[in-house]
């Protein structure tokens, strides 16, 4: 039995010693969140992503409230957005200071039970670690669709952390809390890959610009391949591509495409005005047509989508994000 015993405790003190490290790299970089809305008093936790103070936090926190505070240990500071994206469920705020900040990891590194921390100040308490396991990757919840994939987290969270990152055991942010399911017992939480394309495009052009085709297609009953292309939306990007209907769509973007939920996942990082490749199966044969997307007609409403037709590319619903 001592075997056993002493194997099991070598383990869970390595993963005490994980999380403790994780937590004191990253507690000087997690900050709390106060702001006001028409519905009153907001309180959520944001953390530093760069060393000139811009910070991550949900849009429930930092996207239409004002007089927002971020409190950094015994120092508050008045915080600037500069983003507030309903689309993805993020704001993006800024303080006049020099900050400590948490890397960028990879969401796509992360498989079913990998472990994963996060820090953050629930129910107004201190700053506080949580451990959890990845539960799976959803594109929807109780048949509401997310407008890209989430990370379901079987990790307990409460009032307060909306807006904490999603660490791995490096230490990296590999997602951002958007919003707990089933009564706080798990959570989801945003790829940081997703939040990286809304900042990036702030970076570049100076807002966020969601790009939008303008096909919609329909699930292949042959289950070989990806959907059909079943319809094109007036005067969209699309309908000048050289795509037809019927044609199997294979790829957008980066973005391999299985079944129409994919879709969902390929639009969201479409930027309008830039060009990418969108790749079709047609009589057998793979091609490559180029498009420019369009700005979004819709990038700021949200959508039912249902699996037998997806929306048009870049429609969809996200999951609120609750306080």
């Amino acid at each position: 039995m001592a075997g056993p015993l002493m194997a099991e405790n070598e383990v869970l003190s390595s993963i005490t010693q994980e999380v403790q490290t994780v937590f004191a790299n990253a507690k000087t970089s997690v900050v709390k969140i106060r702001s006001n809305d028409k519905h009153g008093r907001c309180v959520g936790s944001g953390f530093f992503i760069d060393p000139n103070g811009t910070l991550y936090t949900t849009y429930a926190v930092g996207g239409e409230s004002n007089d927002i505070v971020v409190e950094s240990g015994d120092k508050k500071f008045p915080a600037t957005r500069l983003v507030a994206d309903q689309r993805s469920g993020i704001a993006i705020l800024k303080v006049a200071a020099s900050t400590p900040f948490i890397p960028i990891g990879s969401s796509h590194a992360l498989e079913v039970a990998s472990p994963v921390i996060t820090v953050g100040y629930p129910m107004d308490l201190p700053l506080t670690p949580t451990v959890g396991f990845i539960g799976g990757f959803d594109l929807k919840y109780l048949n509401r669709f997310f407008t890209t994939t989430h990370i379901r987290a079987n990790l307990p969270v409460q009032r307060g952390l909306s807006g904490a990152p999603l660490l791995n055991t490096a230490g990296e942010a590999v997602g951002i809390l958007i919003s707990g399911i089933d009564g706080g017992s798990a959570c989801y939480a945003l790829p940081i890959e997703a939040a990286e394309k809304i900042r990036h495009d702030f970076i570049r052009f100076g807002e966020v610009r969601h790009g939008w085709i303008g096909i919609t297609v329909t699930r292949n009953p042959e289950n070989s391949a990806g959907p059909w292309i079943d319809t094109f939306s007036d005067t969209s990007p699309a309908t000048q591509s050289g795509l037809k209907k019927g044609d199997t769509l294979v790829r957008i973007g980066d973005i391999p495409i299985k079944n129409p939920e994919d879709v969902l996942n390929g639009s969201f990082f479409l930027t309008s005005g830039e060009e990418i490749d969108v790749e079709v199966l047609r009589n057998g044969q793979r091609e490559v047509f180029s498009i420019t997307p369009a700005v979004h007609p819709k990038s700021q409403k949200m959508h039912t989508a249902t699996l037998e037709s997806s929306p048009l590319l870049g429609d969809s619903l996200q999951l609120g994000s609750p306080r």
